[in-house]
């Protein structure tokens, strides 16, 4: 009896970022707004150039567009649907084209449409395409799984702050996304707590001051105990102080965004 055939590699090949907008926006739209995929060249056109979760932002004519789309038509990631008296439409092949789950795919759309960025950053905006991935624990199996995969790579230690990008930039590209990773990343990790300092610290990075308890003096200083709620562990109320501090990291993003479109506007 003939044994079981072999399971083809993924056909999958660097990308430039024309063609990782153009794969981003079509999984994102596949997910997002399914009513309206396939889709046309305008409104990929325009999916392309939206203002929200893209970075950097583009301003792509539909010609542009239309030859990335046959580039990928030609790589086999992308497929063109034609039809008697109606706008052609275009849809993707990606599951097969990365080999990757549903929710691996989410994940990766959001890397192709926005590059390097924290794991935090990652889970919330993954998590508006599959409702599945709903914390960081969730998250972290897939990304495993694109690792091994080598559709994602990690720009800085695993932990707090950890920093992941897609896998799939040009060669010529990837010095520079690494370079913007650890760029991004050095505030936070100058802001992680030093394990046993030996000079003083900078007044912007010291803690703040400890209020001594006059019944100890000579014990080391204890991790303060999560507020008393039911169903609330140690590693839950660890996890949300995490979370907390990477949407505040987040949200002065977009406000900086907001501020350079504004000027932009004026």
């Amino acid at each position: 009896m003939d044994s079981e055939a072999p399971k083809p590699e993924p056909q999958w090949k660097p990308l430039t970022a024309m063609q990782r907008r153009v794969i981003g926006v079509l999984l994102e739209k596949a997910k997002t707004t399914p009513a309206s995929y396939p889709m046309t060249l305008n409104s990929i056109t325009t999916g392309c150039n939206q203002l929200s979760n893209r970075a950097p932002v583009m301003s792509l004519e539909p010609e542009d567009v239309e030859d990335t789309l046959e580039e990928l038509r030609l790589m086999g990631a992308v497929g063109l649907i034609e039809g008697s008296g109606r706008v052609s439409k275009y849809r993707h092949y990606v599951y097969e084209w990365f080999d990757v789950t549903r929710q691996e795919a989410a994940v990766l759309a959001e890397l192709l449409l926005r590059g390097e960025q924290t794991v935090g950053e990652l889970r919330g905006r993954a998590a508006r395409m599959e409702k599945n991935i709903t914390d960081v624990a969730a998250l972290r199996p897939l990304l495993d799984s694109l690792m091994q995969k080598r559709l994602v790579i990690s720009l800085s230690p695993a932990g707090r702050g950890q920093i992941v990008t897609h896998g799939v930039y040009p060669p010529d590209e990837m010095p520079a996304a690494a370079q913007g990773a650890a760029a991004a990343s050095a505030p936070i990790s100058a802001s992680a707590p030093p394990a046993a300092p030996t000079s003083t610290p900078s007044p912007a990075l010291a803690p703040a001051p400890a209020i001594a308890s006059p019944q100890v003096t000579s014990a080391p200083c204890a991790a303060p105990e999560p507020p008393a709620l039911p169903g609330v562990t140690r590693d839950m109320y660890n996890e949300l102080q995490l979370e907390v501090a990477e949407l505040r990291a987040e949200l002065a993003r977009v406000r900086r965004q907001l501020e350079e479109l504004e000027d932009l506007i004026r």
